[in-house]
């Protein structure tokens, strides 16, 4: 795990879209580690280069990496959680130097998040911290919260066998990080 990438430390680079190269800022935080930059192009290439429309939900967010990166993509929303009050701090300052209008930060627990929350989403990226990742309860959660078609990227420190009623339609294995596409049966 790191939390260095191309652009420095405690920095990441938008890849794509209207906010291409702007840097995104976030606190040192064990377990905080940005989705690497040729997972984040693969993922982007996986969903379309543009999500138009879509509404999106990083859970984990971090370093907003992923919710930002689908904003600066055109996404119609994007709702950033995290449970850490500094690193949602940053999101915010995020939020705010990209002005991005459509965003919104949660700061508080991705399960209780998911327990409260009505909306229903296009994309959700589930990047949780590795050491305490429960793939399947998250993804069990999640499912209610899902538009038609929606799709879900899980990254995790190993291959994932997808839960029942659930389908990975894409894998990459980059260094440490595997990154899985799913969807639901429907």
């Amino acid at each position: 795990m790191t939390t260095r990438q191309s652009a420095g430390a405690n920095r990441v680079r938008i890849i794509g879209g209207t906010h291409r190269s702007r840097l995104l800022k976030f606190p040192e935080r064990p377990g905080l580690r940005p989705t690497p930059d040729r997972v984040r192009e693969t993922l982007f290439n996986w969903l379309g280069q543009e999500l138009v429309g879509l509404a999106c939900l990083d859970l984990f967010a971090g370093s907003g990496a992923l919710g930002l990166e689908a904003a600066s993509r055109g996404a119609s929303s994007v709702v950033l959680v995290d449970s850490d009050r500094e690193v949602a701090a940053a999101l915010r300052a995020n939020v705010e130097l990209l002005r991005v209008a459509n965003a919104l930060v949660v700061q508080g627990d991705a399960l209780e998040f998911l327990r409260r929350d009505r909306r229903v989403y296009d994309v959700v990226f589930v990047d949780p911290p590795f050491a305490d990742a429960d793939h399947a309860a998250v993804l069990a959660r999640v499912a209610d919260r899902l538009a038609p078609e929606a799709r879900v990227y899980v990254e995790a420190p190993r291959a994932l066998e997808a839960p029942d009623g659930w389908s990975v339609q894409r894998r990459l294995v980059a260094g440490s990080v595997h990154a899985h596409l799913m969807q639901p049966d429907r």
